[in-house]
C-alpha cells in the first residue's frame, strides 16, 4: 500500500480544509495516508477517519500563537529552517507527498527528497492571492522557484490555471492539469437537516454568506453596498457565517454605518448547511475566487446563487439558478437592488417554484461526478 503525506497549513473550518478531509476519508481503504499541518487543533481534525495519522509542527492552534505574537514568526520560520523542518517533521519512507495548499506547507513541502513524487494542488487565483505590494512581489518570485520543484501541479479550476501561466510564464515544462474539488455530497444533505436554534426574518429577504473574514472575500465592500441598498429603500438582511482576521475591522464597519440590525455577522460554524438552506439566497461576493468550493454546496443545497466575476463562474457554469454581478462596488449594488426589487413583486411565486424544483433529479445534474475526481486523483498518485 503506498505511503502518502498531504500537507496543509491547518485544518481549520475553510474550503481547501473541508475538501482535503472529504479527500482522505474517501481515499484511506486504498492508501497509508498521514496529514502533515503547520498548526494544531483545528476543527476538522475529529472528522478525520481513525485510520488517516494526523502530525504537526506545532502544537498549538493559529488563534493561540495570535495570542503570544507568534503567528508572525511562524511561517517564517517555515521559510527560513524548511530544510531542517523538513528532515525532523516530515522525512520518512513517502512515496509521495502533496502541499495541499498554496503558501508555507508549498514552500516547505518543496524541499528535495530523491524517489519522492512531489505534488501541489493550487486552490487560488495566484495572479491576487499575495496582492500586489513589494511583499506580493517578493512571493511571486519566491514560489516561482519553488513550483519548478514539484512533478505534477493540480489547479481546481481552468481559470486558475491559465492565471498561473501568465504570472509564471517560464514554468510551461512543468505537467499541470485540473481536478476539480471533491466533495460529499451526503454528508452536505444530512447535515442541512439537523435542527439549529437560529431563525431568519420571515418579512425580509435573507442573503447568506459562508466566507473566511479576509480582503478577498470583499465583506468590507458587502457593508457598504448594503447600507447604500437600506438608505435607498431596499430592505433586506445579509448574514455572514465564518471567522478570520477582519472580524473586528468588518465589526467596526457596520456599527459606523449603523446596520447593525440587517447586517449580521453570525460567526464560525462548523455546520452552516441549516442557514444555507433556510436563506433565500446564496452568496459569494468576493474580490477575486480560486473555485468556491462553498458554491458546490450551495447547488447541492439547490439554492439561488449570486456570485461576482471571478474565478467562481466557472463553478456555476452549467447551473441555472444564477446571477453573475459585474466585480464592482456599483455592479454589486445595482443586481442585488434589481434582484431585491423582483423578489418584492414576485417573492411568493418564485418560493413557490423553488419548491416545486427541489428534487433528487435535479439537485445530482448540479453535482460532481465524484467518481470522475476520485479516478483522476488515483491516476495522479499512482495505484
Amino acid at each position: 500500500m503506498k505511503k502518502i503525506l498531504f500537507g496543509i497549513t491547518g485544518l481549520t473550518i475553510g474550503g481547501a480544509e473541508r475538501v482535503l478531509v472529504d479527500l482522505v476519508n474517501k481515499l484511506y481503504n486504498d492508501y497509508d495516508i498521514t496529514i502533515f499541518t503547520i498548526y494544531s487543533k483545528g476543527e476538522l481534525e475529529k472528522e478525520l477517519n481513525p485510520n488517516i495519522k494526523l502530525k504537526s509542527l506545532y502544537n498549538k492552534s493559529y488563534k493561540e500563537l495570535s495570542k503570544i505574537g507568534q503567528k508572525i514568526f511562524a511561517p517564517l520560520k517555515v521559510l527560513i529552517f524548511k530544510n531542517m523542518i523538513y528532515k525532523k517533521y516530515i522525512k520518512e519512507n513517502y512515496d509521495v507527498e502533496i502541499a495541499f495548499l498554496e503558501g508555507p506547507i508549498t514552500r516547505l513541502f518543496s524541499v528535495k527528497n530523491e524517489n519522492v513524487k512531489k505534488i501541489v494542488w493550487i486552490h487560488n487565483d495566484i495572479s491576487k492571492v499575495f496582492g500586489n505590494g513589494f511583499k506580493s512581489k517578493l512571493k511571486k518570485n519566491l514560489d516561482k522557484k519553488i513550483y519548478s520543484k514539484y512533478d505534477e501541479l493540480v489547479f481546481v479550476s481552468k481559470d486558475n490555471l491559465d492565471r498561473f501561466n501568465k504570472v509564471y510564464l517560464d514554468n510551461k515544462n512543468i505537467n499541470k492539469k485540473v481536478i476539480y474539488n471533491y466533495i460529499d455530497k451526503e454528508r452536505i444533505l444530512q447535515k442541512s437537516c439537523e435542527n439549529v436554534d437560529f431563525l431568519f426574518d420571515d418579512n425580509s429577504i435573507n442573503f447568506i454568506s459562508v466566507a473566511r473574514l479576509v480582503e478577498q472575500k470583499g465583506i468590507d465592500r458587502l457593508i457598504k453596498v448594503h447600507k447604500r441598498l437600506i438608505e435607498s429603500g431596499y430592505m433586506h438582511n445579509f448574514y455572514i457565517i465564518g471567522d478570520g482576521p477582519e472580524k473586528e475591522k468588518l465589526e467596526k464597519l457596520i456599527k459606523e454605518n449603523d446596520v447593525g440590525k440587517t447586517f449580521h455577522l453570525l460567526g464560525q460554524k462548523e455546520n452552516p448547511y441549516p442557514y444555507m438552506k433556510q436563506a433565500d439566497y446564496f452568496c459569494l461576493l468576493s474580490r477575486f475566487e480560486g473555485y468556491g468550493m462553498v458554491l458546490e454546496e450551495a447547488k447541492i443545497l439547490n439554492k439561488p446563487i449570486i456570485i461576482t466575476n471571478t474565478a467562481a463562474r466557472e463553478a456555476v457554469e452549467n447551473y441555472d439558478n444564477k446571477v453573475i454581478l459585474e466585480n464592482t462596488e456599483d455592479g454589486i449594488y445595482n443586481g442585488l437592488k434589481d434582484i431585491i426589487e423582483t423578489e418584492n413583486r414576485k417573492k411568493e411565486n418564485i418560493d413557490k417554484e423553488f419548491e416545486e424544483n427541489k428534487n433528487d433529479k435535479k439537485i445530482e445534474k448540479n453535482n460532481y461526478d465524484n467518481s470522475n475526481i476520485i479516478r483522476k486523483v488515483k491516476e495522479l498518485i499512482g495505484e
